[in-house]
């Protein structure tokens, strides 16, 4: 364990607070979505303006988490000695999601399934190929495979980094393991995981039915271009 709580200035303290509620509550849309089972997966947010971050603890129901036991940690996987729910283990993924925030200070969330159809991808270590259009908005191409790790050191985080820095994707499928998504913030990395299962699902149906049809590169470039910077923003010149 690291330093006490306590020590944390009253602005950080409500930001430690405010992402303990945003991350027991986005731990509900990974059941409601069908991406985990039993005590499996997990979700963890950046608390912003702090080296902090704050994950799911290990082996707790889905049904029982709640923003005070979910575990705060710094950036080295340490948990904060006397913090909430700092009596109880932290996830088996928290080495991993600690380096994957001291490696890519862009990323505000960070979750992982074992989703059924992204997971059988990554058993057979092959990425999704970027065949419907709603895989070039959202990913910008294929989602991609990371390499084989065993869990609970460092190794997972340094695959994730080296596949997703640079990357469009804001998934990995981790060869023979399962599914880390990224985001700007938790919510973010949980709506990448809901859309991984989704394309994963569909391009598998897809092949069983007969060979896949490419998207032109240009083409995943233009979509992933207006979702990403057009979509869902206000007309030029119309009233906020």
């Amino acid at each position: 364990m690291t330093e006490p709580q306590g020590s944390f200035s009253p602005a950080v303290e409500q930001a430690i607070q405010t992402t303990r509620e945003q991350v027991a509550t986005l731990h509900s849309e990974l059941t409601k979505y069908g991406l985990v089972i039993w005590t499996g997966g997990n979700v963890s947010g950046r608390v912003p303006g702090a080296d902090l971050f704050v994950i799911k603890p290990s082996g707790v129901d889905y049904d029982d988490l709640a923003p005070e036991n979910q575990i705060l940690c710094d950036l080295d996987g340490n948990v904060i000695a006397g913090s909430p729910g700092s009596e109880k283990s932290p996830s088996s993924d928290t080495a991993a999601h600690a380096y994957v925030y001291r490696h890519m200070p862009e990323v505000g969330g960070v979750v992982h399934t074992h989703s059924t159809y992204a997971t059988a991808w990554a058993a057979r270590g092959e990425e999704i190929p970027c065949v419907i259009t709603a895989m070039a908005d959202e990913f910008g191409g294929p989602i991609p495979v990371g390499p084989f790790a065993i869990i609970g050191d460092e190794s997972i985080g340094e695959g994730i980094v080296a596949k997703l820095t640079g990357h469009r994707s804001r998934a990995v499928l981790m060869q023979n393991h399962g599914v880390f998504t990224i985001g700007k913030d938790a919510r973010d990395a949980v709506k990448a995981a809901v859309m991984a299962e989704d394309v994963a699902r569909t391009v598998h149906l897809s092949r069983q039915l007969g060979e896949l049809i490419p998207i032109p590169q240009e083409s995943i470039d233009a979509l992933f271009d207006r979702y990403q910077n057009v979509y869902g923003q206000a007309p030029e010149g119309a009233k906020k």
